[in-house]
Formats: C-alpha cells, structure tokens, sequence
C-alpha cells in the first residue's frame, strides 16, 4: 500500500456574489494518517460534487445546519470508501463505508467511537454490486430528495392527470424527482434543462413527457403548449427568473417543492431567496404551497425510500446517469463543471479502486 497521500483544500473565498473557479481550491501532498485505538483508516474510492457545497466557500453558508468551510482545511462532501485497517472491533477491513462528511482525501481516518460512530454508515453490498457511487446519487442526498421531496410535498394522486414540471431536470436530483412523479402519478412530466442534449436524454430514457431546453426556447411559451392544463406540481432546483415563469403557469392549490435554487447561489442572498412581489401575490391568490424542504429532516425514512429506488432500479423503472472526472486532481474542476451545469446525472469524482 502506498504511503504517500493527497488532499484538496480550500485556498480562497470567491465571495458572496462571485462565482467559484478552480483557483479557489489546491490539490496537494499531505501526511499518511496514523491509526489510533477506536479509529479507522479508509482509502477514497469516490466523492460527490454537490451545489450546496457552494454555500460552504463562503464564511457564512446563510443555514444553520452547513458549516462554514476553513481555509487551508480539507474540505469534505459526501464520499465512499473502503476499510483497509481496523482499530475498532465494529469495522473490518474490506467493509465500504458511505458519509456525508468524506474529506476530499485520498487516505483518511475515521474515530468511530461512541456517538461518531454515526458519522460512516456501512453499504449493504447487495445493495450496489460493486457500483459503490451509487451511494453519492440515486441512493444518496439526491436521489433521497427527489424520492422523498416529490412524496412529502408533492401532494400526487393516482389517475388525477396532474401536471409536474422539473427545474435542473437532467441533473442527478432533478432527473429522479422527475421519474418517481411519473410513478407516483403524474399524467405530464415536464424538465427544463439547458441543453439539447439533455432535453434528449429526459424525454427519450427517463420518460418526461416534454423537455425545454431555457437556453435556446422561450420558457413561457413552451410551458403554455406543454401545460395545456397547468401545472400541479413544481419541484424547483434553480429559483431566480424560471421558478418565476413557472409558477405564474401553476393552478390554485397546486404545491412547489423547494429543493435548491441554484441559480442563486453565487449571490448574496438567504436561503430561501425572497421572491418578487408579483410572485408573492400569485402564491397568495392562488394558495400555492411553497415549503423548504431539506432531505435531512427526514432520515427515518432512508432506509425504505432507498429500498424503493433500489426495486425501481433494478427492474428498470428507474434509470440513473453519472458524469465521473478521474482523480483527485480532477476535483475542483469537477465542481465547477457541475456548477455549470457541465454534468447530466450525478456528478461524481472517482479518486481509486478498492
């Protein structure tokens, strides 16, 4: 085994209302970690590229349950890895472990000890077959979000012909947000990507009923021939000017579903964003429900929601797209990419092999 390791930190802030570049990050050499008793060391084998890390360049994230980033520090996300030595008697070499707070290294120790032992989980090989980045996408925070967002706040009934339409639709949230409203019920599915090549990929194998590429067609426009009857529901990734457009097409008593509003992220802005006047008026008149919704308050329901997207995955119900940048040096300009909507599907880092 190699002694030698690597890690990517944070180097500077892109401020408030910037946007992030690959020089805000820097890869480099640092120290092999020692194992000490009660304590795990793990090898890297994936990491995910999310937007709300975003939030995290800045001193502060605008939340209360993100912590701020420390410059000079290892940053860290959602990661897989595997075990390969052992200090504590609850973990075995060989074991893949999954976290929201993988740091961005290729070799990293664990304490696992009491109450942090709930820092890693352990993945049910059964579970992903060898396809440990599963755990980052459509069994991790976005697939979860898309599953759990659309049943909790998506208010589908079976047979009502009801309309949803998708803001990031290609991205690895959006596109199973999208996926489970057509199988909770949906007779419409609408995905607003920015691409052609997206829009192809929503409607020809995810089974939306019409895509709109926001970049090339007049969104208005296109979600009038495409809502003939309006929309019910509006799971809402990007916020800003499309959320706009779209929920000035929704019904009375029709409900968004605030995931992310990536749009805005490089503003100086709370979290959620305050909305135009207009738009207020029109939530009001039209009782719109519009509520945050954050995938961590619902963790009890993790290991059922993941059970379903493993049976509509595997029967073919449900299909599952990544965009995979090799090496850890490849890293920071993954995130970026992904912030520019560079990816389709998940976003995700491959750092090393078990």
């Amino acid at each position: 085994m190699s002694r030698t390791n690597k890690r990517v930190c944070l180097k500077s802030r892109p401020g408030e209302n910037s946007a992030p570049s690959v020089d805000n990050f820097h890869v480099e050499d640092c120290e092999f970690p020692e194992v000490q008793d009660g304590q795990i060391l793990v090898k890297t084998l994936y990491l995910s590229a999310d937007p709300y890390m975003r939030c995290r360049m800045n001193l502060d994230t605008g939340t209360d349950y993100m912590s701020p980033w420390k410059l000079d520090d290892t940053i860290d996300g959602s990661g897989v890895g595997v075990v390969i030595e052992s200090r504590n008697s609850s973990f075995s070499r060989g074991e893949i472990l999954e976290s929201f707070h993988w740091p961005w290294k290729q070799y990293a120790t664990f304490d696992v000890q009491g109450f942090n032992c709930l820092i890693v989980n352990k993945v049910e090989p059964t579970l992903v077959e060898k396809h440990y980045s599963l755990m980052l996408g459509l069994y991790g925070v976005s697939g979860l979000s898309g599953l759990v967002g659309i049943r909790e706040k998506g208010h589908i009934t079976k047979d009502s012909k009801q309309t949803c339409v998708v803001s990031a639709a290609a991205g690895s949230c959006g596109s199973v947000a999208g996926q489970v409203a057509r199988l909770e019920g949906c007779s419409n599915v609408v995905g607003i990507c920015g691409s052609d090549e997206k829009c192809a990929y929503i409607t020809e194998d995810l089974g939306f009923q019409h895509a709109i590429n926001y970049k090339t067609q007049d969104v208005v426009e296109q979600l009038s021939e495409t809502c003939p009857n309006g929309v019910d529901v509006y799971f809402d990734n990007v916020g800003a000017s499309i959320s706009d457009t779209v929920i000035k097409q929704m019904n009375k008593n029709s409900h968004i579903v605030l995931c992310g509003q990536i749009a805005v992220y490089n503003t100086d802005l709370p979290y959620p964003p305050p909305l135009s006047q207009e738009t207020q008026d029109i939530l009001q008149e039209r009782n719109i429900t519009r509520e945050r919704f954050l995938i961590l308050n619902y963790v009890d329901q993790f290991p059922n929601s993941i059970a379903q997207l493993h049976l509509w995955y595997k029967t073919g119900a449900i299909k599952f797209r990544e965009t995979v940048a090799e090496s850890l040096d490849a890293a920071p300009e993954a995130f970026i990419s992904m912030m520019t909507g560079g990816n389709i599907g998940k976003q995700i880092v491959h750092v090393a092999d078990p």
